[in-house]
């Protein structure tokens, strides 16, 4: 498709070279014609004018046609393709680089910096090189009629080539600083539009309206720094566009007078003076368009090279047949090189259809350790064990199939009930899906929903109460049905009606799997194979509901503590 987007555009920029030809014949071989009586200048005038109709309407209508629907056709697949890599890519990045990341700049980046680099396919890969052939043929042509005159049409060449070098370069750096200031606009209003419930909650409206005008003010000083460089930019090369045709026509003028040049070759340089300076006067204003465009271009591969930080080892194996026993060994954690332990020499073994429940005071490090189980962090030191394989040695993806999430804040998207619990299994049917939902305690209230399995539940399922999405969320993963359960704090600040119902569900799940309960209500998960109490990164207790409070430590402590506010 690029090999005929390319052949088009030849002809489609091509063509009109031949308007200047036609203008000098039809001045030095028709109307300064001596030897020709006026008849016969007419019925030539006719027939070149109409070979130039034929091919000016007939030919170039649907040249120029084929041209346009081309090039967009070949730009907008390049970025398909680009927004398709990037969200590939971004899908396989860690949740460390999401952590460390507004989601608006990262949104802002696969849209506005994405759609920025159509213009460069457009302009760049489309236009320019086209301009530039356009540029080298009437220059050829030019210097076929008279090469001192060409000369002279070329002199302010020199003058470009220094032009866009000094200042293309800083605007380039200016884009740069434009397209990061809107970034971090587009950031801060993401954050700001999910977080609206909180602004109107404290009265906050004058402050938020300050906090935006910020980064506002911020994108303005940036915009307006690039508008100013830009202006300058086009004042220059405008002067310089300029000088040519005065030259021109005064060197023209002096040859004509002198009869070295007749006033059709006068004429006809005149009219490639102009296939010269428009493609360079096009590649000025494209300059701008194009520095726009590299500038965002840099900003998506910065965002393509951003490195995986949990990848497979080569030849990892694909887990299937999983059981589901767990082995944590002499497991050691911490987010960055410079901080602290999370976790600090993590032993523990569960057995292939064990529930156990990880308990103590917020910060204690639970959450951290389950997270390391579908690896969406790796272990700075030991190592984690499936059914006896290190879980590095296995596909990430087969891995994390084998896993099934609930966690406290459970995420739904913005379709359908039926899609959400669908994502739990993709390929199931329509009953098993049903099956699931029942499973779940979530068929009869979303039967009552105003649309069934159809009703959408708005982003991130803000149309349900805490109990609705948590059931949703236990009814995509009784459809995934995965070996081994991760459940952290899901059944926390639900009302006792929702909470018994979902501890019904889990309690379903939960049988002939290995399940790992991060729960903060101690009266959930008194029913556990183990309790394991963890302190400051480190496993202090661990054993049965009976044998800890017979123990007296710290998980009878915290019993009593919560029994004591209940």
């Amino acid at each position: 498709m690029i090999g005929i987007t390319i052949l088009v555009g030849i002809l489609k920029f091509g063509i009109p070279l031949l308007l200047p030809l036609l203008l000098m014949y039809v001045i030095d071989e028709l109307i300064q014609a001596k030897t020709l009586s006026q008849g016969e200048r007419l019925n030539q005038l006719v027939l070149v004018m109409a070979a130039s109709f034929f091919i000016f309407t007939v030919i170039r209508a649907p040249v120029e046609y084929y041209r346009q629907f081309f090039a967009q056709w070949v730009g907008n697949k390049i970025l398909y393709d680009i927004r398709a890599r990037l969200f590939e890519h971004l899908q396989k990045l860690s949740l460390r680089y999401y952590h460390n990341r507004k989601a608006g700049e990262i949104i802002s980046r696969v849209i506005n910096d994405v759609e920025q680099t159509k213009n460069f396919v457009m302009t760049g890969l489309m236009n320019l090189w086209l301009d530039f052939v356009t540029l080298f043929i009437a220059v050829g042509i030019m210097f076929y009629l008279d090469a001192r005159l060409t000369l002279v049409a070329i002199a302010v060449f020199p003058l470009y080539g220094f032009a866009v070098r000094y200042f293309y370069q800083r605007l380039r750096m200016l884009t740069r600083k434009r397209s990061q200031a809107l970034a971090e606009l587009q950031g801060h209003l993401h954050e700001r539009v999910q977080g609206m419930a909180v602004t109107q909650s404290f009265a906050l409206e004058e402050h938020e309206q300050q906090q935006f005008a910020k980064r506002n003010d911020h994108f303005l000083d940036r915009a307006l720094t690039h508008t100013s460089w830009n202006a300058k930019t086009f004042a220059v090369i405008n002067t310089i566009t300029d000088l040519a045709p005065l030259l021109v026509i005064s060197y023209g003028g002096y040859l004509g007078i002198q009869g070295q040049l007749s006033p059709g070759a006068l004429a006809a340089f005149y009219g490639y003076l102009e296939r010269i300076y428009g493609p360079l006067r096009r590649f000025v204003n494209s300059s701008t368009i194009l520095t726009q465009a590299i500038a965002s271009m840099d900003r998506v591969f910065e965002l393509l090279d951003e490195p995986y930080e949990i990848t497979d080892r080569p030849g990892a194996r694909t887990a299937r047949n999983i059981k589901g026993e767990v082995s944590f060994e002499q497991v050691s954690f911490r987010y960055h090189e410079d901080s602290p332990y999370v976790l600090k020499n993590i032993n523990l073994h569960v057995q292939a259809g064990e529930t156990v429940a990880l308990v103590g005071m917020s910060g204690g490090g639970k959450s951290t350790l389950i997270s390391l189980l579908p690896r969406f962090y790796d272990v700075t030191a030991g190592s984690i064990r499936l059914d006896g394989v290190d879980i590095r040695d296995y596909q990430l993806r087969s891995l994390r199939e084998q896993i099934g999430m609930v966690l406290q804040d459970s995420i739904l998207f913005s379709d359908s009930v039926r899609e959400n619990i669908m994502m739990g299994n993709p390929q199931a049917s329509e009953e098993e899906m049903v099956q699931a939902a029942k499973a779940a305690n979530a068929h009869e209230f979303i039967m009552e929903l105003p649309h069934g399995y159809d009703t959408e539940i708005g982003e991130r399922g803000v149309k349900l109460s805490g109990g609705q999405k948590q059931r949703i969320a236990l009814a995509r993963l009784f459809l995934k049905n995965p070996p081994v359960l991760v459940l952290d704090e899901a059944t926390s600040a639900l009302d006792l009606e929702s909470e018994r119902m979902i501890q019904e569900a889990i309690e379903k799940l939960a049988k002939n799997r290995t399940t790992f309960i991060v729960a903060h209500r101690l009266s959930t998960i008194t029913h556990a194979d183990r309790i394991v109490v963890i302190e400051n990164g480190e496993i202090v207790e661990e054993g049965t509901h009976e044998s800890l409070m017979t123990k007296q430590g710290t998980y009878y402590r915290l019993y009593q503590i919560q029994e004591l506010e209940h």
